[in-house]
């Protein structure tokens, strides 16, 4: 399946983007989307003129009830990209189904020293180390409340997820946790705890079930309590691992969730397993330990839980790869990048107006019939 970029978004890629320094593309990129998504007539001009590329998208034949929500189509954003909720609204109206916000960490953080972004042209993919650069949950969730504030906003699917602060000590992780969660739960339409980035010193070490655990039930009661206190439903909770997992500490945090009766899982976040230099690889490259980690992920949960897959998500075909290994929805980040601003249109338009057999059947039922 080729991997090549859309031909004039190639010629700009090529001619402009390759030539700033990437974060610094990223933020121009980034501040164009929102700006565009704030201004409700611009919002529905650029949505107009993506009607042919989203195809029936939105219009239900393609949707898919999971974390019992409806989401319109299976792809959506990973975290990372909009890190403080500033865009959603611009990024939906780019085609995807959802946007994950994040990370958000309990308190405002700089993240690591620059550089601390790079492509890898050769392997269409980006290595990272940002180090959860973010405003803080309370900004965050300020932003998703605001959103939350109109019609449109209340009808776009938005996950959040959060991630310890730098220098909170581990000891001290599970209260870091529960304070993002607790503001960021009455606005979100699930939660994600990631304790899987390789940026944050020590983070990593959290997906050891004996750490983990004390952190989801914090997470979870926190979650609890502020959506009780809200007057609003129960917020999905989901964890996201890495790719670097061996097959038995992939299998020890999926019986986690089963004993905690959490609602899924992420899989997978970046790899360290490379040679480029520091930080996390995204991309291409974590395609196959990230289909091989979903599909022993559901061989291991059943049918009882979600998964949302990611990683080297780049045409349909890897998405649709995804779905058959046993993911319930699909997210993608890099593939953005090197893509253009239609990629997620195009991916949502061929997963629901080609579906394969078995595709989009809605809810658990689509995860009985694996």
């Amino acid at each position: 399946m080729t991997r090549r970029r859309p031909v004039l978004y190639g010629l700009l890629f090529d001619t402009v983007f390759r030539r700033m320094d990437p974060e610094r593309a990223h933020h121009v990129a980034f501040d164009l989307i929102g700006a565009v998504g704030r201004v409700p007539v611009l919002r529905d001009v650029v949505q107009g003129a993506l009607a042919p590329y989203l195809g029936r998208a939105a219009g239900g034949r393609g949707s898919v009830e999971v974390l019992g929500k409806v989401f319109p189509a299976p792809f959506g954003l990973a975290g990372g990209f909009d890190k403080d909720a500033r865009a959603v609204r611009g990024l939906t109206m780019l085609g995807f189904a959802f946007v994950e916000i994040g990370t958000v960490t309990a308190h405002a953080q700089p993240g690591n020293e620059k550089p601390r972004l790079w492509r890898e042209l050769d392997v269409m993919g980006v290595r990272n180390r940002m180090g959860f650069n973010n405003e803080g949950a309370a900004a965050a969730a300020r932003r998703l409340e605001a959103l939350r504030s109109t019609r449109s906003g209340r009808a776009v699917l938005v996950g959040a997820n959060i991630g310890k602060t730098k220098v909170t000590p581990t000891a001290e992780a599970a209260a870091d946790y529960a304070t993002s969660a607790g503001l960021l739960a009455p606005c979100a339409d699930y939660l994600v705890v990631n304790v899987s980035s390789p940026n944050t010193p020590g983070l990593r070490d959290l997906q050891e079930v004996e750490s983990l655990r004390p952190i989801l039930v914090a997470v979870r009661e926190a979650a609890d309590a502020a959506t009780a206190g809200a007057g609003v439903a129960r917020v999905p909770l989901l964890v996201k691992i890495a790719p670097d997992l061996a097959d038995e500490d992939v299998d020890a945090v999926a019986d986690l969730v089963d004993e905690l009766d959490l609602d899924g899982v992420v899989a997978v976040n970046t790899t360290i397993g490379h040679d480029r230099g520091p930080g996390g690889l995204s991309g291409p490259p974590v395609r196959a330990r990230g289909l091989a980690v979903v599909a022993r992920l559901r061989e291991r949960l059943g049918p009882r839980r979600a998964i949302i897959g990611v990683g080297g998500i780049t045409t349909a075909h890897d998405a649709r790869d995804y779905l058959h290994a046993g993911a319930d929805l699909v997210q993608g980040y890099t593939g953005f990048l090197y893509q253009g601003p239609l990629w997620a249109a195009h991916i949502n338009r061929s997963l629901v107006r080609h579906p394969e057999p078995g595709e989009h059947v809605r809810g658990a039922e689509a995860r009985e019939a694996r």
